[in-house]
């Protein structure tokens, strides 16, 4: 009896080493591309001084932890999809039986865990700890940086409880409400997240559908269109006439010395732009026949089929949450990881189910800098400070967070959400996630309807010419190699 009872404490030992060594690979692999990813577009010139490197650098290595944990966030349903399809196709075979149960839920637990960690103490540390200076009278140096920056975390968790408890008391007035006012890990942090999670779904529903639209502009840029009803020669023959004229005005311009400054920016600006078009002809000119007439329309066709795809799931999914209550997302823990299949067509839904959510996700992204409130937290390569790029782990934390629980509320995937992601109060009401699909639905085909049709037109008078109508709006003449009513000066 006790060999069996050392036998089985020795597996347990042996899986639980296991879990760990699998959980430290999988996320030493994500920290080593974020970090390659935010020293790509870290501006250089902010380890000039000593002090500053040292802060600079420990705010990377915060931020390169957020962005891994954003990355485990990310791919941690599709993990669990696939995970959940192999266990039913191979449940006898020896070298997949490290993919258990016990592992999906250490997994999740982890992600939610550190997640709070990264979104309530790290970020808001990196940003005070970037910013601090030290207290007035105080020794200058990191100490007093670190002193300041926890002063200022403190008197944030401060505010952050106090307006948890009014905004709690004030809903839930009831005698055990008020008693589990007091308890901060079972209530305040699941409640918190679960806040957080809700503006990170409605940001997404911001997002996501104006980036499906954006994406088919995002593609056409990397990607060469089709030549139709267009003549490349005679626009690259008027863009060279454009760009001689902005040289000899650029090279003869002679006024004062602030007037020519302004005018020399001026043209300087303009002549970038005309080069760059001149680059975008001549790029689609010397492309290959089946990269400008085969793989466009592919692309095109890829999008559009799985945006379609994504708003029917959606409309099936409306129509399950009116008819059947199991469809609503309330995050169940009893059914066991290679049980049973969630998705009707088996490992081919799954697979749909995989490719979609990463479609949402860098749609939701590209969405997100669309938007004209975001668009200051556009990264640049090489030319991005430490505080935008807080800025962006953290929004990027928040999206990636979201994204397992809008998949489950838009009926993407059947995959119950497991451990902390699960106890999110607002996704068993019925008429939130009624109205969130409806609004997904909704304002994501307006926005194709609205891209399609701009397009349209603007095709339209590209074939018919009506589009030269508007050089007259535009900086420069062409024609006359003269600058507009638009710029600052004319000459004869």
């Amino acid at each position: 009896m006790e060999e069996d009872d050392v036998s089985i404490r020795e597996q347990n030992f042996h899986s639980q080493v296991r879990e760990y060594i699998i959980c430290f690979l999988l996320f030493a692999v994500l920290y080593i591309v974020s970090y390659c990813i935010i020293t790509r577009y870290k501006r250089r010139s902010d380890d000039h001084e000593d002090e500053d490197a040292v802060v600079n650098r420990i705010s990377l290595y915060l931020c390169t932890f957020t962005l891994a944990v954003s990355g485990g966030a990310v791919f941690l349903l599709p993990f669990s999809i696939i995970s959940n399809e192999i266990l039913l196709s191979f449940p006898k075979n020896y070298y997949i039986q490290w993919l258990n149960g016990s592992l999906i839920h250490g997994l999740w637990n982890l992600v939610s865990l550190f997640s709070n960690l990264c979104l309530f103490v790290l970020m808001p540390f990196a940003y005070f700890f970037l910013e601090s200076e030290g207290f007035a009278g105080s020794k200058k140096g990191i100490r007093a940086r670190i002193l300041e920056t926890f002063v200022m975390l403190f008197l944030l968790a401060l505010l952050i409880l106090g307006i948890v408890w009014v905004a709690s008391a004030l809903i839930d007035n009831d005698a055990a409400s008020m008693e589990s006012l007091y308890d901060l890990w079972e209530f305040y942090l699941p409640y918190l997240y679960s806040c957080i999670s809700l503006m990170g779904g409605l940001l997404l529903l911001m997002c996501t559908p104006v980036g499906l639209s954006r994406m088919f502009t995002v593609m056409g840029q990397l990607l060469v269109k089709p030549t139709i009803l267009e003549d490349l020669d005679e626009q690259i023959y008027c863009i060279h006439l454009q760009e001689e004229a902005l040289q000899r005005r650029l090279n003869g311009s002679s006024s004062h010395a602030y007037t020519r400054e302004n005018f020399t920016h001026q043209l300087n600006k303009e002549l970038d732009n005309v080069k760059n078009q001149r680059n975008k002809l001549e790029r689609r000119k010397k492309a290959s026949g089946w990269e400008k007439n085969l793989l466009y329309p592919i692309v095109m066709l890829i999008l559009l089929t799985g945006t379609t795809i994504s708003v029917l799931m959606v409309a099936l999914n409306i129509l399950y949450l009116l008819v059947d209550e199991t469809a609503m997302p309330k995050g169940s823990t009893e059914r066991g990881i290679g049980n049973t299949s969630l998705s009707t067509f088996g490992v081919a839904q799954a697979v749909l189910e995989i490719i979609l959510m990463f479609y949402l996700m860098v749609s939701s992204v590209v969405g997100f800098y669309s938007l004209r409130v975001f668009e200051g937290l556009t990264p640049r390569k090489d030319d991005t400070t430490m505080t935008t790029i807080i800025g962006c782990c953290v929004s990027i934390l928040v999206l990636s967070s979201a994204l397992p629980v809008m998949s489950r509320t838009l009926g993407i995937t059947r995959f119950d959400l497991l451990g902390d992601f699960g106890r999110f109060n607002w996704l068993g009401n019925i008429y939130i996630v009624l109205s969130y699909n409806m609004l997904f639905a909704v304002v994501t085909t307006l926005c194709l309807v609205r891209k399609f049709t701009s397009a349209v037109r603007e095709e339209l008078l590209k074939a018919l010419g009506l589009d030269k109508l508007q050089l007259s709006n535009s900086p420069t003449d062409p024609e006359s190699g003269k600058l507009s009513a638009n710029g600052h000066q004319k000459t004869l």
